[in-house]
């Protein structure tokens, strides 16, 4: 792996632990690039500012839970890996309660990029018919996450109501 691409990787990788660890509107680049053990002037190289950075940290994580769902050896448990990694994902558990006001503008759909990147995902996975129930089942858990228990007693229930 190429040092540019590893380095970009670390920061993202700083970004989401100084997120669970202060929240989004708390973290600053500094913080990130000691993280990231990578000078300031890296973290500019790649990214312009916080804002730039944090629609990519975004962008790689729906990336990252699609590659995951895909992998699931039936919808679901691509539905209940989905479940599982957004309730315990520490940086929007920190956000949810730092920054509400970050969470309400990441849960509310509109015709920002991200969200085609979130509707074709879950479409190419679980269908089109069903990606806008799914959707709003998961952003729920941003919010109110759920334990592993009722991640699996809810992922069988949509499954089953699915099929």
């Amino acid at each position: 792996m190429a040092l540019q691409q590893r380095s970009h990787i670390a920061i993202l990788a700083g970004a989401k632990t100084v997120i669970s660890e202060v929240g989004s509107y708390e973290s600053n680049m500094i913080d990130i690039a000691a993280r990231a053990e990578v000078s300031r002037a890296t973290v500019y190289n790649h990214f312009a500012d916080k804002e730039e950075m944090m629609l990519t940290l975004l962008e790689s994580e729906i990336q990252r839970l699609a590659g995951l769902a895909q992998k699931s050896a039936s919808p679901r448990d691509g539905l209940m890996t989905l479940s599982v990694e957004i309730s315990k994902d520490p940086a929007l558990r920190k956000m949810a309660e730092t920054d509400p006001t970050d969470i309400a503008k990441f849960v509310t759909v509109s015709e920002h990029p991200l969200w085609s990147l979130v509707q074709e995902s879950l479409t190419k996975i679980f269908g089109i018919d069903n990606a806008g129930l799914i959707l709003h089942w998961l952003l729920g858990q941003i919010a109110s996450p759920l334990t592993p228990a009722q991640s699996s007693h809810q992922a069988d229930q949509l499954a089953r109501a699915l099929a």
